[in-house]
């Protein structure tokens, strides 16, 4: 979550943000009109680009080397890509293609999937763990998990009473999240098995259409935003079935015999009594807006990063000892070249840099073996794991030929 792409009227621009005052224009392309999608693989040179122009077509960019390496064409309109180190999923409105992302061969066609029309899908973004989720259910909640490295399905999960609004993984793939069209309740599943692990309660007053819900890297917050003013951060407790027997006080005697009845209660009524309530918020200052939020880590300090359709980004801090109302400490303007509006000072610093290598703080020391070490904005390569090189380099996707990928910094 240290990379931002937006798609414009104008083409497209992608951002590193290494600091929380300093935004990078990484990438800037006018060459395509009306982009409705962007999406650039971790912090590497691959970019996907679908333009209202041709809504059935994706062209696949090496940005840095301002050449294509691929376009496909499509049946219907593309309403979504999504991306890993090993696959890269195309969603259209009754179907699904599933693409070896190493050389861009098909490898499955998933048909006659239930009306998509908002193109809703997640992959996991850890290649190991592959999975694809998408709405098994035009008219309920009913989650189809698809294995992407078998290619194979691996169970469906029924989530929620009506249609879904939104599921994401978490970075090692081990978890989903999802909401339904009303919002109310977001519930958490392990995968692959789809047990119900968590669920939790965004609100009982109104129906919001929610427009972001992802985890933090370390999976243990969850972050909820939606057409309202106000963003809902859940933290994931550890559940634990071996707990330490607790002292004989009155409260804890109570505790024991609430949770003893719940046992007995209908399964409606004691899982609205196990549900938990946000555990930090952001009012943000603009409503009726579609915004996408991200959990970050950046200066080693947990942040909330929320871009509007406006084309700002804020940056909040968040506690994650005591949650409470996060505050806002950065407002940036992508539409600005990336320069933050409260700071016009920056107009005397050098030019931008226009490579992600460039834009890197820490010097890249790539070694010259076979090997290389894992890619710490990937969630999918394992500190220590060591990835082949021709894992990225064989095919016309080349992403290492530049030492690119800075190693991993602990």
């Amino acid at each position: 979550c240290s990379s931002l792409a937006i798609g414009t009227t104008t083409g497209y621009r992608l951002f590193s943000l290494s600091s929380v005052e300093q935004l990078d224009q990484v990438h800037k392309s006018n060459e395509i009109p009306d982009v409705y999608i962007v999406e650039r693989l971790f912090s590497s040179s691959l970019v996907v680009v679908v333009s209202h122009a041709k809504p059935q077509q994706m062209n696949v960019y090496h940005f840095k080397k301002g050449t294509e390496i691929c376009n496909y064409s499509y049946s219907s309109n593309i309403l979504s890509i999504r991306l890993n180190r090993q696959r890269l999923v195309v969603c259209l409105e009754e179907s699904i293609y599933i693409h070896n992302i190493k050389d861009m061969k098909l490898l499955k066609t998933i048909l006659d999937t239930p009306p998509n029309t908002t193109g809703l899908c997640a992959l996991s973004i850890n290649h190991a763990n592959s999975y694809l989720a998408y709405p098994g259910s035009a008219t309920s909640g009913e989650i189809a998990l698809y294995d992407g490295n078998t290619l194979k399905t691996a169970c469906t999960i029924p989530a929620h009473d009506g249609p879904l609004a939104a599921l994401t993984f978490n970075s090692t793939g081990s978890k989903l999240a999802s909401a339904s069209e009303k919002g109310t309740v977001i519930r958490v599943f392990s995968i692959p098995g789809g047990q119900k692990l968590y669920e939790f309660r965004r609100g009982m007053k109104r129906y919001v259409n929610i427009s972001s819900l992802v985890f933090s890297m370390d999976s243990q917050f969850l972050c909820a935003s939606s057409n309202t003013e106000t963003v809902h951060i859940f933290k994931l407790e550890h559940l634990t079935d071996s707990r330490p027997e607790e002292p004989p006080t009155w409260s804890g005697y109570m505790g024991k015999m609430f949770q003893a009845a719940t046992n007995y209660l209908p399964a409606q009524v004691s899982g609205m009594m196990n549900q938990d309530r946000a555990f930090a918020t952001v009012r943000l200052n603009i409503s009726g807006q579609r915004n996408i939020c991200a959990l970050s880590t950046i200066q080693k300090l947990p942040r909330l990063l929320v871009t509007t359709s406006d084309g700002h980004l804020y940056i909040y801090n968040l506690d994650p000892q005591d949650g409470g109302e996060c505050v806002l400490i950065k407002k940036h303007s992508l539409l600005d070249s990336g320069k933050p509006e409260e700071n016009k000072e920056n107009d005397l610093q050098p030019p931008l840099p226009q490579s992600y290598a460039a834009t890197v703080a820490r010097q890249s020391t790539v070694p010259s073996t076979s090997t290389m070490p894992g890619y710490s904005e990937d969630g999918g390569a394992l500190r220590g794991e060591v990835i082949p090189e021709h894992e990225f380099a064989t095919g016309p996707v080349c992403l290492d030929d530049e030492n690119e990928f800075p190693p991993v910094s602990i």
